[in-house]
């Protein structure tokens, strides 16, 4: 019976962040030759100011504690969406019984593995977009998108990666047209079981993803199992969701 492959893989981000912003670098005073320059002292802005430039307040603290120990790719910046384009996978209760065995074995190799909350399978990286950006390029992906079938995904595509590579270029067309960072090269598409803060994989390499595979190819009926229908697309920005049917 063969059934998905097994992968352990690190991530420089988390695909599912609240609103986010891209980095600007600070202008900088000069000063006279010979001169050190002063030290910085930060004075408070008056109300009556702030009230006048909304957008000008300072950024709330990022406490990573309250994520898990997940930390932005992108500090918070008001106005900035982060956004991620996705296809869902509902996880059926036989899906879910393989992972109550596959997560506590590979915890005997990496005890702070936690379980994801929920399944996808990616489409785009993590990208930042402008509050007035988020219809038209929701708009744009319906477009792309419109004439696509369904196909089939395990935890890594074992059929129907054609398709996939198909959805992500379109999606990459969108990106392009926002100037956005288009997907990765030659990517592998897979679902996530479970995540842990920090680079992780070469406890996961080898033995322990050998006896995983093996625990998914004894599993009863795992190859039908191990199969979804994708039958919607997800566009996820800030707290804002919106689907696409897929025909």
């Amino acid at each position: 019976m063969s059934a998905a492959p097994l992968v352990g893989y690190s991530s420089s981000g988390s695909e599912d962040e609240a609103e986010a912003g891209a980095r600007v670098r600070p202008g900088t005073r000069g000063c006279s030759r010979g001169q050190s320059p002063l030290p910085s002292q930060k004075l408070p802005v008056p109300d009556s100011v702030l009230d006048m430039f909304p957008g000008t307040e300072e950024r709330p603290a990022d406490d990573s504690a309250k994520h898990g120990g997940r930390v932005r790719t992108f500090p918070h910046e008001r106005g900035n969406w982060a956004t991620h384009v996705y296809v869902p996978y509902e996880a059926r209760e036989e899906f879910l019984d393989l992972l109550d065995v596959l997560l506590p074995h590979a915890q005997t190799y990496v005890p702070r593995l936690v379980r994801m909350e929920a399944f996808h399978l990616s489409l785009s990286q993590s990208v930042v977009l402008r509050h007035h950006w988020i219809l038209p390029f929701v708009q744009a992906l319906k477009d792309r998108v419109a004439s696509f079938q369904r196909t089939f995904v395990g935890l890594e595509v074992t059929s129907g990666h054609t398709q996939f590579l198909d959805l992500v270029s379109e999606v990459d067309r969108v990106m392009e047209e926002f100037d956005l960072t288009t997907f990765y090269q030659d990517p592998s598409f897979h679902i996530s079981l479970a995540w842990c803060v920090g680079d992780a994989h070469l406890q996961l390499e080898g033995q322990c993803l050998r006896e995983l595979q093996e625990i998914v190819g004894e599993f009863e009926d795992s190859e039908t199992l191990l199969r979804a229908h994708a039958e919607q697309i997800r566009c996820k920005s800030g707290n804002k969701f919106f689907s696409m049917p897929l025909k």
